[in-house]
């Protein structure tokens, strides 16, 4: 399920700092993708929008995607 690889990247970027850091670098989405297949999560971009629950926290993700992924 796609929601779950969401959840389970958002979550080790928050508990490896490399990660995390990689994942704040990112500032396309084909870029976070690319590094979410690289770290073996697998998910669309569908998910990523409501009416799914955020998965990222705003201090997790560059302005850009921030913006993209948690506007209200």
């Amino acid at each position: 399920m796609s929601l779950d690889q969401i959840t389970a990247f958002a979550t080790k970027a928050k508990e490896d700092a490399e990660l995390g850091a990689q994942l704040k670098a990112c500032v396309k989405m084909k870029e976070m993708f690319a590094l979410a297949r690289d770290n073996g999560y697998q998910f669309d971009e569908d998910s990523l929008y409501p009416p799914n629950e955020p998965q990222f926290t705003e201090d997790q993700l560059s302005e850009r995607l921030a913006k993209a992924l948690l506007r209200a």
